[in-house]
């Protein structure tokens, strides 16, 4: 059985993941013009299969985006199968600039959180600081097509991701020694409170 909070934390999600996916819809649409399945199928590839949009919320965002004047649709009759391609409009691209500009202030709040967090509350005092990544640059990169771009990109990628991991284990172990050290005088306080 679900609390109130834990439905309205629900909700709160659902409604900043679809903030983030009107975003990325417009950064892919600013690339080139495409439908929705080429969105839904581009977003689950880019994002490694984190997320995976369906029709249900694909459709509703580009709707709302059209009727924003932020994206224009256009109806392919060349097809057997009648399906609109969507772009971006010349009203759309400040959107979407702003956007992206908010999204890195909050990425660049968020990290100033952490390290504060982590030096007040876990009173650690190391300077590196693994950074908040920016959830749309892989939406912002070209797609690389040949076998070795995409080799390095991810060799790149997974460079980045180790140093955010063993910056993150050089603060585990900070933490661990100050919790050990920290452990035995919680002891001898409340021992001492009971004579």
């Amino acid at each position: 059985m679900h609390t109130e909070n834990e439905e309205a934390g629900a909700n709160w999600i659902k409604e900043m993941r679809r903030g983030y996916l009107r975003i990325a819809v417009l950064t892919l649409l600013s690339r080139k013009p495409r439908h929705g399945y080429e969105i839904m199928k581009e977003i689950k590839e880019r994002s490694g299969g984190f997320w995976r949009p369906t029709a249900g919320g694909i459709y509703p965002i580009l709707q709302s985006l059209e009727e924003s004047g932020y994206v224009e649709g256009e109806w392919d009759a060349g097809q057997r199968r009648k399906r609109k391609t969507y772009g971006i409009t010349e009203m759309g691209r400040p959107v979407l600039q702003q956007a992206l500009a908010r999204q890195n202030q909050i990425a660049d709040s968020m990290s100033n959180l952490f390290r504060e967090f982590m030096k007040d509350v876990l009173d650690v005092k190391s300077a590196a600081r693994p950074p908040v990544p920016n959830l749309f640059s892989t939406f912002l990169e070209e797609k690389k097509e040949r076998p070795e771009d995409t080799v390095n990109l991810l060799k790149r990628k997974r460079g980045h991701i180790e140093e955010v991991i063993e910056n993150l284990q050089n603060e585990l172990h900070v933490i661990n020694r100050r919790l050990a050290r920290m452990e035995p005088q919680k002891k001898r306080t409340s021992h001492s409170g009971l004579k």
